[in-house]
């Protein structure tokens, strides 16, 4: 938790003020008691009315001082604690979109959002107590002791008896919940995740009937939860009545010599009064740090979370990367003997790729499932970073660009559609924000999605709600495309992103995306051999290799994996020829 202390750095006013005032009210409440003791001893004990109204005042002062010294900490705790979890979690957002998709592949999008809220808000909460409770417990504890010392030496040893046993409690418990809630935090993980595969698989869910399946496994997800929140639980109750016994306990011992010390006339009655209010303000500061340890128990292990997402670094960064001249001489983007594995291991997901695609060429890439199609157009943009070899994009190696350079050059498709809430417009503009209307009604009309769009009456302004779960699969498959072709790049990558259009509106798409788009490098990994076999080139992948590259006729004499390919879509492939003509 120290490690993240660095983002109260903007806040070392309210960090030093906030527990300074908590300090200012500990002192006026360690001052009632010897008042009290005055007040019983000199003005009851001599009936001086006077003397009476004027300790009382003296005692409401210090109760007014007390309440504005304890609400100006809590507002300046506030402000800092506030101004920690708003900056950590900023910088932990900042840090994550560092992470290439390795490392969120590696991480898991689930426990992300976990410790970027729940997390966050725990470690925001320790830090609020800490400030307000961390001084000023031990200082009234000890404080209190002092100030006991003044009254009575002999009393004050139950104090210093009471006091270590106390602490020992503290410590067990904190030591006992420290890894239960870092084992709650990862149920968390667990239950974010199932809550996400479900809301965002329903229709799968429904249409196979296994809601009770997956309702069966949430609640079993949720009960090992219960069952450590119950036991960190019942680890943390034991605070309360553990202290309540050792306090009462010492309470009783000091009534009880205190009493014997009054008959004798070593101790007046408001001595002993004073030393029994020192032992509740005792008691009420160990029972402030028991809250403060549990409250500081969970933040600590949901601190250690967060710096386990700040501990990974990115495999590849731009850090340092100059803008680059595009060599118009050189091919578009061009493979020179490219290896990559995901896992860093002997197990590769492409092997020794090398080819060529020069300006203006259009690129298809087909092979069976899991063979790499799309893994190797995501070396392009350097998603991932090639293990062996060299990928160039316009004569330069593609790890030489800065990343919004490189990027900009390209429109990218993905396989799956993920448009963002907001208008179709704001959805277009992603790529770029300032793309005029008419380029926006360009793309649209290029993608096919054009007549639809004007179908709805708000036009550009139609809202898109999260995911684009009002839109069919096609419509939203050629609004991403739409997206990509905004801001007119050099190079477009669409990773079967026509899959859920039918043949004629695939057909009627790849012309478009020929005749309007002169001089675009375009890219079309698909199933189909219908989609890609009017291709300029065709790169045929077998487990990770190339098994051939050629045009469709080239391919069908000299490739067996590709006669193989539409030997199996023959049907497919004569409709796909039809719709084309």
């Amino acid at each position: 938790m120290l490690k993240l202390f660095r983002y109260l750095k903007n806040y070392k006013l309210q960090s030093i003020l906030g527990p300074l005032f908590k300090l200012t009210e500990a002192c006026f409440e360690l001052a009632v008691p010897l008042v009290m003791a005055n007040l019983i001893d000199v003005g009851i004990k001599n009936e001086d009315t006077d003397y009476i109204l004027k300790m009382g005042m003296i005692l409401l002062l210090l109760g007014v001082l007390g309440l504005a010294a304890s609400l100006t900490a809590q507002f300046f705790a506030a402000r800092a604690s506030l101004g920690f979890g708003t900056e950590l979690r900023r910088d932990l957002f900042h840090h994550i979109n560092t992470l290439t998709h390795k490392e969120i592949d590696q991480l898991g999008s689930s426990t992300l959002v976990t410790r970027m809220t729940v997390d966050i808000d725990q470690t925001q909460t320790g830090i609020n107590m800490l400030l307000r409770l961390f001084l000023r417990s031990p200082f009234i504890v000890l404080g209190a002791v002092i100030m006991a010392f003044t009254v009575s030496v002999k009393l004050t040893l139950i104090f210093l008896i009471a006091s270590p046993l106390l602490a020992a409690v503290i410590f067990f418990v904190m030591k006992r919940t420290v890894p239960l809630f870092k084992s709650i935090q990862k149920k968390l993980d667990r239950t974010t995740l199932t809550v996400g595969e479900n809301l965002s698989g329903v229709r799968v869910i429904r249409a196979f009937s296994r809601q009770e399946d997956e309702r069966e496994a949430f609640e079993k997800n949720a009960d090992e939860l219960l069952d450590l929140q119950l036991k960190a639980g019942r680890i943390s109750a034991l605070t309360n009545p553990c202290t309540y016994v050792l306090v009462y306990a010492a309470l009783i011992a000091i009534i009880w010599f205190g009493g014997v010390s009054v008959d004798l006339g070593d101790l007046t009655q408001g001595e002993l009064i004073a030393l029994i209010s020192y032992m509740n303000q005792i008691l009420l500061a160990l029972l402030a740090v028991a809250l403060l340890v549990t409250s500081l128990t969970r933040a600590q292990a949901s601190s250690h979370r967060i710096n386990e997402v700040f501990a990974v670094s990115p495999s590849f960064t731009d850090e340092g990367n100059k803008e680059q001249t595009p060599d118009s001489t050189k091919p578009a983007v061009e493979f020179r003997n490219v290896s990559f594995s995901y896992h860093d291991n002997d197990e590769h997901a492409l092997k020794n790729i090398s080819f060529t695609a020069q300006k203006g060429e259009t690129v298809g890439i087909i092979g069976g499932t899991g063979c790499g199609k799309s893994t190797l157009v995501s070396l392009i943009p350097r998603f991932y970073e090639a293990r062996e070899g060299e990928v160039t994009v316009c004569g330069n190696n593609v790890d030489k660009y800065p990343f919004a350079q490189l990027r900009g050059m390209i429109g990218y498709v993905p396989q799956k559609a993920e448009l963002f809430r907001g208008t179709v417009a704001e959805n277009l503009r992603y790529r770029s924000k300032s793309a005029p209307e008419e380029e926006l009604w360009r793309a649209l009309e290029i993608s096919q999605s054009a007549d639809f769009v004007r179908e709805k009456p708000e036009g550009l302004d139609t809202l898109i709600v999260s995911g684009g779960k009002n839109l069919s699969g096609g419509q939203r498959q050629r609004l991403t495309i739409a997206r990509a072709l905004v801001g007119s790049p050099e190079i477009l990558i669409l990773d079967d992103s026509a899959s859920a259009l039918d043949l004629a509106t695939d057909a009627a798409l790849r012309r478009a995306i020929k005749n309007e788009t002169k001089g675009m490098t375009v890219f079309i990994v698909s199933q189909r051999v219908s989609s890609i076999r009017f291709a300029d080139k065709i790169l045929v992948l077998d487990d990770g290799e190339l098994a051939g590259i050629g045009t469709h006729e080239q391919l069908i004499e000299g490739c067996p994996v590709y006669r193989e390919i539409c030997t199996s879509q023959q049907y497919s492939d004569r409709e796909g020829a039809a719709a084309n003509e």
